[in-house]
């Protein structure tokens, strides 16, 4: 028979897969002797049948019965019973974290008659009532399904009545009472009754934590952090331990390091006479970790040594849950913790240098996407002027949106294309959608292990918690400053999650120590010196050459500073525009070959000024330059444009300008329903003279005038959208007659290597015949994609791509990370047949999946001998080109 239920004992880190996270840490805890609750772990495997079944696989029930007993049986008590009552906490815990986008239920045992039976054996009504409280509460909105919202404002009501701050300040009476009025609204909500069987609860409890798998804010942030929906959650059953027990009690969350820097110390919250769940929903503001030592000595010394151990043995930063009851300290959670990405990149190089981790585990630790935010630009500090507030740096960056206080309403205006920034007094994960669509989140409560702080750290976003100055009212939809200011819903604020402020206004950016660390090599703080090693790395390591697609001189230069090793695609289009588009304007209204010549000659000067600038940027590495690609049409006047403006001319009773005229014929005349697929690309060589000629004379007179200077250029020619090898021959003839002409001319001898780029499905699939033509290969992705798909990608994306997100079709848009299954699968033919043509093809891709972290992963365990991407993107490139070549990352999905 299957297993569903593993005692902690019986478990290790290695089994997380099965035991999820939190099980299998709780497991390896308990194997190094921490004081961990006993308990035990539901598998994965058991949600999994669940979630396809609709109930508990057979058997499941029975074990967990008999592991009850053996839990009951080392606790000297029943679940439930009536004078001591053993109570369970019932916790989900997926194989990868997912903080509050799960469901938690405490205090499982609790009845009418039990719940007496622990203010006797406690000595404390309070606490007793306090529990049950919580209990029904969390069962109500997470078993039963009631509006949370339904119970906060039963508990606002009777702290305004009793006129008490928070909870610390309501009596067992008014505990008492607020059970009752729980019980009320799950009856008057459900039509049923709150269960009062202790084995009913821990039931239904583990079916409810089973079911959020795939609650709606957990499918959200899976999708978001790329996490498989098919891994179902195990469930955690532990004994309970109480921290609201009195101010000798209480709950904190510890790093061993701070998740936001890296810096190492002491971090975390604590707050007194609270269970855990009060610390991170941030209800009341917490105290600094480093609080405890004055609260509890005792405590402190043995937590700062528990901490210790669990760094040494995971070797990373560690993430601790802990609850303290009446002086004794109990290690509730590990996990190594979620960060920024100043703080990933700041850990593993301390760690480097420690001894902990070698190089190559340094190297696995960081990430392309985590490298890019730290390219963002940060808050120009010298005009900030002061600030509206001050909270808790909880993830650094520099955001600026309009302030809005709900999340559906963050939503909505990002997708009508606004930046917002989310105002809360905390967030839970109802907030998530709004977390997501923000640029930032702002809290008024809650410290750096609060909800806000660890979801919106691990999504990367800006966060600043714990404003205390602030006044939020978010039924009004605005805050309130010390100084009296009141800022309404929609007024654009600047949030720096570094420092922990907010100002009004849209602040002033300027570039961040990263960027100007690959700018000029100036390292300036530990992560700058993080970033750098890491990427030192990943060159030394790497297989894969990355490139860069620029378009002139400019673009060229930077992409080199940023470590790019030539160019893998510069489009020659975009050397056709501004006022060049005239002389492409004479070239098409051309009616005889003279007046075409002549459009053509103006424009070969141009192209080989731009050409020289390219190769000089990039002397002595390889450019690859695509002919002209998009269709001609797209050089001429809107058709709109130009039928208004003939019609208005008419109208008026006058002559048209006859070149408007000219210019709509030809529109007209060279007008296609799908462009696209249209007279593009290689067909455009083939069909009109002279075009093909003009652009590889500009090439080859930009090499003899660059080798005569005393350059080394390394330019390629690519001939892009080739379907047939027919066509790759002609225009490679062309390519090469041009060639010898030069070289006849100059007395310099010319070898520009000639290939194609294969962005249509059957240049994949006839590979073996085009690579015949062919010198290299270059994947056109964004193409390919779009080809292999039929996918037009500017109708489409805004169309039906976030239904097909949601229906769970697409994990990403395959126009962001590579469609492996399909697109990728003609990518491998290619290469295994071109390669087999020809041994020595050299490949690439110059498509935007360049520089996605997941897609060079593929590239790499492709074959493929270089990426090519957006200059910005090319350190993202080396770094995960690095990664994709340690044995450990190899194909990995980079999370």
């Amino acid at each position: 028979m299957v297993r569903y239920v593993y005692e902690f004992t019986d478990g290790g880190r290695d089994m997380a897969d099965l035991l999820g996270g939190k099980g299998a840490n709780l497991a390896e805890m308990t194997r190094l002797g921490l004081p961990v609750p006993s308990g035990f772990t539901v598998t994965t495997e058991a949600c999994r049948a669940f979630l396809a079944s609709g109930s508990e696989p057979e058997g499941m029930l029975q074990e967990v019965s008999r592991h009850l007993s053996v839990l009951e049986k080392s606790a000297g008590r029943l679940l439930g019973q009536r004078d001591d009552p053993l109570l369970v906490s019932v916790r989900s815990g997926a194989r990868f974290s997912m903080p509050g986008m799960m469901e938690t239920v405490l205090d499982i045992g609790l009845n009418d008659e039990s719940v007496l039976g622990l203010a006797k054996a406690s000595g404390s009504d309070r606490f007793a009532w306090d529990s049950y409280r919580r209990l029904v509460q969390m069962f109500g909105s997470t078993v039963m399904g009631v509006d949370s919202a339904l119970f906060d404002e039963a508990m606002t009501l009777l702290k305004e009545t009793r006129e008490a701050p928070d909870d610390l300040h309501l009596d067992a009476n008014d505990l008492a009472w607020l059970v009752e009025t729980y019980k009320r609204l799950i009856h008057d909500q459900t039509g049923q009754e709150f269960p009062q069987s202790p084995a009913e609860q821990l039931r239904l409890a583990i079916l409810a934590v089973f079911r959020s798998w795939n609650g709606e804010r957990a499918r959200l942030y899976r999708r978001r952090e790329h996490i498989p929906d098919d891994l179902g959650t195990a469930v955690t059953v532990q004994r309970m331990v109480y921290g609201n027990r009195g101010t000798d009690s209480g709950s904190g969350v510890a790093f061993t390091r701070d998740p936001a820097t890296g810096r190492p110390g002491l971090y975390g919250d604590y707050l007194s006479n609270a269970q855990g769940e009060d610390v991170v929903a941030g209800i009341r503001n917490t105290v600094p970790l480093a609080d405890l030592e004055r609260l509890d000595a005792d405590s402190y010394r043995r937590l700062l040594d528990h901490m210790g151990t669990l760094e040494r043995h995971y070797r990373d930063l560690c993430d601790i849950e802990f609850t303290i009851e009446r002086g004794t300290l109990w290690m509730l959670q590990t996990r190594v913790g979620k960060r920024t990405a100043e703080a990933a990149f700041a850990i593993a190089a301390e760690l480097v240098d420690e001894g902990q981790i070698t190089p190559e585990e340094a190297l696995a630790r960081v990430g392309g996407d985590g490298l890019a935010r730290l390219m963002f630009p940060r808050f120009d500090t010298a005009v900030t002027g002061d600030a509206l507030a001050h909270g808790l740096p909880a993830s650094p960056g520099a955001a600026v949106g309009a302030a809005v206080f709900d999340s559906a309403e963050a939503v909505r205006r990002a997708a009508a294309g606004e930046k917002v920034v989310l105002v809360r007094q905390e967030t839970t994960p109802d907030d998530l959608p709004g977390m997501v669509a923000a640029e930032a989140v702002l809290t008024s409560r809650g410290g750096k292990t609060s909800h806000a702080a660890v979801v919106a750290r691990g999504m990367g976003k800006v966060c600043v918690c714990g404003a205390e100055e602030l006044t939020v009212h978010t039924e009004a939809r605005r805050f309130t400053t010390p100084d009296g200011t009141v800022v309404e819903q929609g007024t654009v604020i600047s949030v720096d999650g570094s420092v922990g402020a907010v100002y009004a206004g849209e602040v002033p950016l300027v570039a961040s120590a990263a960027m100007r660390y690959l700018e000029t090599g100036e390292e300036s703080d530990s992560v700058v010196a993080g970033v750098a090693r890491a990427l030192q790395h990943a060159d030394s390591v790497r297989r894969l050459e990355v490139r860069a697609n620029a378009d002139t001189p400019e673009d060229a230069a930077r992409a080199r500073r940023f470590g790019a090793q030539g160019i893998g695609l510069c489009r020659t289009e975009h050397m056709f525009l501004g006022e060049r588009r005239k002389l492409v304007e004479r070239m098409i209204l051309a009616r005889t070959d003279a007046e075409r010549d002549q459009a053509l000659n103006a424009l070969l000067p141009l192209q080989r000024q731009d050409f020289a600038g390219i190769l000089e940027a990039m002397d002595g590495l390889p450019v690859t330059i695509r002919l002209l690609d998009p269709p001609l049409h797209e050089f001429l006047p809107d058709h709109t444009e130009l039928a208004v403006r003939i019609a208005a001319a008419e109208a008026r009773g006058e002559q048209p300008d006859p070149h408007d005229v000219e210019l709509l014929d030809a529109v007209n005349r060279m007008h296609e329903e799908n462009p696209m697929l249209g007279l593009r690309g290689v067909r455009l060589g083939l069909v009109v003279p002279g075009l093909v000629a003009m652009q590889v004379r500009a090439i080859a007179e930009a090499v003899v005038a660059r080798m005569r200077a005393g350059g080394s250029p390394e330019a390629e020619i690519m001939v892009p959208l080739v379907g047939a090898v027919e066509e790759l021959r002609l225009a490679r003839e062309e390519v090469e007659r041009v060639l010898a002409e030069v070289t006849a001319e100059t007395g310099v001898p010319l070898h520009c290597p000639v290939g194609t780029m294969i962005e249509l499905p059957r240049a994949a699939l006839t590979a073996g015949r085009i690579a015949e033509e062919a010198e290299f290969f270059s994947f056109g992705t964004n193409d390919l994609t779009q080809t292999t798909w039929g996918f037009s990608r500017d109708d489409v994306e805004a169309a039906f791509f976030s239904a097909y997100l949601d229906k769970g079709i697409f994990a990403t848009s395959p126009f962001e990370t590579l469609d492996r299954d399909g697109v990728g699968r003609l990518i491998r033919i290619a290469v295994d047949e071109g390669r087999a043509a020809r041994p020595d093809l050299k490949i690439g891709v110059c498509g935007e999946h360049g520089g996605d972290p997941e897609s060079v992963h593929f590239f790499h365990a492709a074959g493929l001998d270089y990426v090519s991407c957006s200059p910005f993107r090319v350190p993202v490139a080396r770094l995960e080109a690095g990664r994709a070549a340690l044995p450990a990352t190899e194909g990995s999905d980079s999370r």
